[in-house]
């Protein structure tokens, strides 16, 4: 995770553990993170979002109805409530109405129990974790081990925050350096889906960036432009003005054909390296449900498909690392 633009410095594309082991272990949990290093990741990524007090805790969204046992305890019901998060109305439980200590007695869950009840039962044994927890997690593994783990943190839904007076991006610099990771070098990739935000955090932290992008849509800071126009040759050109690297959807990588096969890469890697971007592409699942037609294996959509021939076909179209709910499938489809 050095210098995005030096390609010569890690030749070898990395696998990024989506919110750790979270194929095998509730997501953003000490034993998801933990399963992915001893699986080989080479980084593992928690999703940020603030608490009422201002810490940043992992957790895949700010609603945490269905991630945690918040809905069984009785003191916490009446904090059930209703907003709108980028143009979304959503029901639940939402961490910024939370302290952290408030959000320490609750418990995790798996957040897709239908398709992975293995990993259900692991529910209620791990606490939600803060990013500083997070980061000295990755430290002391690094130590223990002998390699680098990095760090890929994504600020969620910074414009939404901040029309609730909690602006994300000072926090986040200013825990970047709390955990030693201010540095062009540092071990880490901040990512978000939004522009704004990480433009604002390039001149808070010398920490490198990432630009996420999908197959649809835009951000939601700026309501006008769409992912689309912003993986074309002008677009990525934009993007490495104010960041070192694209996290495009899988499927803007790879092509799918009508019959559901895969149908070689798209341009988008070559323009992006052209650009002097690193790609890091998104969220390679072993599950039916996740798998384009032609590599689903059974008739269960919680069956494990064909992964490992989507895996080869990214890396080889040239990404400079993948993130995965599997990171053992990944580590192995990648080889030494």
């Amino acid at each position: 995770m050095a210098s995005a633009r030096t390609a010569s410095a890690a030749p070898r594309p990395q696998v990024v553990a989506h919110r750790g082991a979270s194929g095998y272990r509730p997501e953003h949990t000490r034993q998801a993170y933990l399963l992915a290093i001893a699986q080989g990741a080479d980084v593992i990524e928690p999703d940020l979002v603030l608490t009422k007090d201002g810490v940043l805790v992992a957790r895949h969204e700010n609603e945490i109805g269905e991630t945690t046992d918040i809905a069984a305890r009785p003191g916490f019901v009446g904090r059930k409530t209703v907003r709108v998060i980028d143009g979304e109305k959503v029901e639940g439980w939402f961490t910024e109405d939370f302290t952290l200590a408030e959000l320490k007695t609750l418990r995790t869950r798996e957040r897709l129990p239908e398709l992975r009840p293995d990993s259900a039962r692991y529910n209620g044994e791990d606490q939600i974790l803060t990013f500083a927890e997070v980061a000295d997690l990755a430290r002391k593994e690094s130590t223990r081990l002998g390699r680098t783990v990095g760090l890929c943190p994504e600020m969620k839904h910074p414009t939404y925050f901040r029309a609730r007076g909690m602006a994300i991006e000072p926090v986040m610099a200013a825990a970047l350096k709390a955990a030693g990771l201010d540095s062009a070098g540092a071990p880490v990739l901040v990512q978000c889906f939004e522009v704004g935000p990480l433009k604002t955090l390039a001149t808070l932290s010398k920490a490198p960036r990432v630009q996420l992008v999908s197959a649809e849509g835009g951000p939601a800071d700026l309501p006008g432009v769409r992912y689309a126009d912003m993986v074309t040759v002008e677009g990525l050109k934009a993007i490495a003005g104010y960041a070192q690297a694209v996290g495009p959807e899988w499927r803007q990588v790879i092509a799918i054909n009508a019959a559901g096969a895969l149908a070689g890469p798209t341009p988008l890697v070559v323009n992006a390296h052209a650009a002097g971007l690193k790609v890091i592409p998104w969220t390679v699942r072993a599950e039916n449900a996740f798998l384009p037609p032609a590599l689903r294996r059974g008739t269960g959509p919680g069956a494990h498909g064909d992964v490992a021939t989507l895996l080869k076909a990214l890396f080889a179209a040239g990404v400079d690392g993948l993130f995965s709910d599997f990171p053992d499938l990944a580590v192995a489809a990648r080889g030494t």
